[in-house]
């Protein structure tokens, strides 16, 4: 099993926490359970992978914040994480 953190926005933390509250689950369970069903919905064919990256809101924003991070020495090593 591979660990992953994600980071949700407020609207969307707000709407995790609704839901699982709901379905009175943990957030984490049913955020394992929502992503692991998007994942096995999404397309793995690699011509279809920019349509997919294309249809995130900010993405190519935040993908060319990431190398201007990157490029002024503004990371973090992995050992730290």
């Amino acid at each position: 099993m591979t660990r992953l953190n994600v980071t949700l926005d407020d609207e969307h933390s707000e709407k995790l926490r609704i839901l699982a509250e709901r379905a009175r689950v943990q957030e984490g369970t049913l955020a394992r359970s929502l992503l692991s069903s998007a994942l096995d919905e999404a397309d793995p064919d690699a011509r279809h992978l920019a349509e997919l990256l294309d249809s995130i809101d900010g993405a190519f924003d935040r993908a060319q914040q990431g190398l201007a991070e990157g490029r002024e020495g503004r990371t973090v090593s992995l050992d730290d994480l």
